[in-house]
């Protein structure tokens, strides 16, 4: 297996709704075979708006995208047999159960796997007998995770896998995210949980207003955040006591009453410095905290942006596929087009 392989290529995408609003902007990346990648984003950053796109259910107004080097849209049935879709809302006909909807599922895949191992993948073979009517919101997120994988896929998307699962079922699904990578499965996913995202993904990028904020590894986009080091001041201190901060290699500061607040790329050094102050001066440092910095920060730094940017306010159309952010029975992805799916 070729590792290198880039099995998702994606060069200058784009995609418009109403023949004006630019949801994705010109946006570029690859995934190679093997590789959890994640795409993260703030509320209408353009997530689903991207996804839908590489499953083929609209085309592109603009760039090139490439899965298993094919075009998704226009050699859709080169493509659809060798991939598996989860979307953030399924439309399954309630009325049969768990068992018999994923039987009838395989009916539509090539080299399905029994149903009764798919979920059980998913943690639903004890549920197979039960009416999708009967299942919990979770477990119908289960169940359509089960029909994503059911074909044994080379290239599996999955939109918002783990909302509405308790934690437990969130955890099962890491599991088995992690097990289609370790069989080779390329994964792309889109997730609000970072952790999740900090977990699974070998690589990432994140959107916002329909453009690629920051990508790479996890430790990479994280590392262009600084750590953070938080304290309150002894009674009779204050920040001109501290040593310089500069020598402890601070970069920046805020003090909010007797609480302070230092920002390092250093934070070694920083935190050593600062406690052996404290230790020659013979006090102790309360509600002392110290901490890396996080892919949340990296998240939440893009969004104080979005807030920032005098356009931060106008609204995206919502990530699941339209101007008014509902799918309807003849969208794609809407009610009714996981047959339309199959059947391509």
């Amino acid at each position: 297996m070729d590792t290198n392989e880039h099995v998702i290529e994606v060069t200058g995408l784009r995609r418009v709704y109403g023949g004006e609003f630019e949801a994705v902007r010109g946006i570029s990346f690859h995934v190679r075979r093997g590789e959890v990648f994640a795409l993260l984003g703030t509320n209408g950053a353009g997530k689903t708006s991207t996804v839908e796109l590489l499953e083929g259910l609209a085309r592109p107004d603009g760039g090139r995208i490439r899965v298993l080097g094919h075009d998704p849209y226009s050699e859709r049935t080169a493509v659809r047999p060798r991939t598996g879709v989860m979307l953030q809302e399924g439309g399954f006909p309630f009325e049969l159960t768990a068992a018999e909807t994923a039987r009838m599922w395989a009916g539509c895949v090539s080299g399905a796997r029994p149903a009764g191992q798919a979920l059980a993948l998913v943690g639903l073979a004890e549920r197979a007998d039960v009416r999708v009517k009967q299942l919990s919101g979770g477990e119908r997120r289960r169940l359509d995770l089960a029909l994503a994988v059911l074909g044994d896929p080379e290239v599996v998307f999955l939109d918002e896998p783990t909302t509405g699962l308790d934690a437990e079922g969130r955890r099962d699904t890491w599991d088995l995210v992690r097990a289609l990578r370790d069989a080779g499965t390329t994964v792309l996913l889109t997730t609000h949980y970072l952790e999740e995202a900090e977990v699974l993904a070998d690589r990432l990028a994140i959107l916002h207003r329909g453009r690629i904020a920051a990508s790479g590894t996890p430790a990479e986009v994280t590392a262009a955040q600084p750590s953070r080091i938080a304290f309150e001041l002894p009674e009779g201190y204050f920040v001109g006591d501290l040593p310089p901060l500069g020598e402890l290699g601070v970069c920046g500061h805020e003090v909010d009453g007797r609480v302070v607040r230092l920002r390092t790329r250093e934070l070694q050094r920083a935190a050593t410095g600062l406690l052996v102050w404290a230790d020659r001066a013979g006090v102790r440092l309360r509600r002392l905290d110290v901490r890396s910095a996080s892919l949340e920060e990296a998240f939440l730094g893009i969004a104080r942006k979005a807030s920032d940017d005098p356009e931060g306010g106008r609204g995206h159309p919502d990530d699941r596929g339209g101007p008014d952010g509902r799918r309807g029975p003849g969208d794609p992805g809407g009610p009714g087009d996981r047959d339309t799916e199959v059947a391509a």
